[in-house]
């Protein structure tokens, strides 16, 4: 992807703009929600809970999300998706300024922490919708021999506000006043939706005729029909447990076994930023030189390191590294299999494939985020909560190991 695709092409300008913008806000809320949690209880579960709640809906819609983005306009349904973060985002502004006082005495904030369940969840339903309709709009918009940087150059730009940015900004904003950064996503997300309503898209005829049932399954039976695609998110299922069971227990890790305050966190989440970044920026070229099977058993063999390092080490520079080389490797691995999907997948049916793969792929995430909840929980009366918050990487680590014994053995791509 050459700067001259941003210059020239203004409907790439402004979703690149719009993605920019909104996983600003991405980032904002990435520290601002478990921060805010941990400020409501200090109960491994309920805060798992929060995290369950925001990825539950890629489990119970990521399907039927497909079938709506085939069939309605995908303009209309990322600026809607917006619209209704910036008013979650001003409901939990609500929350924070009703609590007499932060953090809550003990066992008096489950009502809030449960209002905040169903916000989380409120807003993970409309991620689903904004994120589906994204990635199908993209092959709309650029050449699908751009796809590869095109979608390197997107994702840079989003972990530069989502990772880089966000984060430590979401910090600097709780020290001055938890209920800031709030009020600050509301504002962002109306942004990305006015950004997103000027987009000029192709005019597209919807294909889709059928009924919402058999809509559902000729999307599936494409899948069953390409056994890769469905082994790659059955894997990538496996990941973003892995992924999401780590990043739920971080900020207790944070807390506890790295004594870092809200700014400090922010800080170390920019080192993930940075990997990505990198990642965004490099993994086109290496994926081109390696090919793709090459590169995805790189990426696994980088998961297994980085669980490790957080499993056997607690120290904020290991911890640092570890963030910069697992999003590194993610970018790798999205970059890699997104752009291989958006090629071979028809577009008429884009919408409804990307969103079976999704429910394979991010259906796992609740689990993963549960899942590392209740491990520390269980493992704290005996072992102390700091050393239980290290048992969720080592089960990482050996969940990745065996993926990559896995593709070594049976992933295989045509062209590479």
């Amino acid at each position: 992807m050459s700067r001259s695709l941003v210059r020239t092409n203004r409907d790439y300008r402004l979703l690149l703009s719009a993605s920019s913008v909104s996983n600003l806000g991405d980032g904002i809320a990435m520290v601002a929600l478990p921060w805010l949690a941990t400020l409501l209880t200090n109960d491994p579960l309920l805060i798992a809970a929060v995290a369950t709640a925001q990825r539950l809906p890629w489990l119970l819609f990521a399907l039927p999300a497909g079938v709506w983005t085939d069939c309605a306009d995908r303009k209309l349904l990322m600026a809607r998706a917006d619209l209704v973060r910036m008013v979650l985002m001003a409901f939990t502004l609500l929350i924070v300024v009703s609590q007499t006082a932060l953090p809550v005495p003990e066992g008096s904030g489950n009502a809030a922490i449960l209002s905040l369940a169903l916000i989380a969840f409120l807003f993970g339903s409309a991620e689903v919708i904004r994120d589906n309709a994204a990635q199908t709009v993209l092959p709309s918009i650029v050449a699908h021999g751009d796809l590869e940087r095109a979608n390197g150059q997107m994702w840079s730009a989003e972990q530069i506000t989502g990772q880089f940015i966000g984060p430590p900004v979401a910090g600097l904003l709780i020290a001055s006043s938890v209920a800031l950064p709030f009020g600050v996503d509301a504002s962002i997300y109306a942004l990305s939706a006015a950004l997103i309503w000027l987009i000029a898209l192709p005019p597209r005829k919807s294909t889709v005729t059928a009924r919402f049932l058999p809509a559902l399954l000729e999307g599936l039976g494409w899948m069953r029909r390409n056994p890769l695609i469905l082994r790659l998110a059955i894997m990538l299922g496996a990941i973003n447990a892995v992924f999401i069971g780590g990043m739920t227990i971080l900020v207790l890790y944070a807390q506890e076994v790295l004594a870092l305050s809200a700014t400090g966190y922010g800080v170390l989440l920019t080192f993930g930023a940075m990997g990505g970044v990198a990642g965004g920026l490099f993994a086109p070229a290496l994926a081109a030189r390696l090919g793709m099977r090459r590169s995805l058993l790189a990426a696994l063999g980088t998961f297994v390191f980085v669980n490790l390092m957080l499993g056997l080490f607690g120290s904020p520079a290991l911890t640092g590294l570890a963030l910069f080389l697992e999003a590194a490797a993610g970018m790798l691995w999205n970059v890699v299999t997104v752009s291989y999907r958006q090629r071979l997948i028809p577009d008429d049916l884009l919408g409804r494939v990307n969103s079976v793969y999704r429910f394979f792929g991010w259906g796992a995430m609740p689990f993963g985020a549960m899942g590392a909840g209740a491990l520390v929980a269980v493992l704290t009366p005996a072992v102390g909560q700091g050393d239980a918050l290290h048992a969720p990487y080592l089960v990482g680590a050996a969940v990745c190991g065996l993926l990559f014994a896995f593709a070594a053995a049976r992933l295989r791509f045509d062209t590479a």
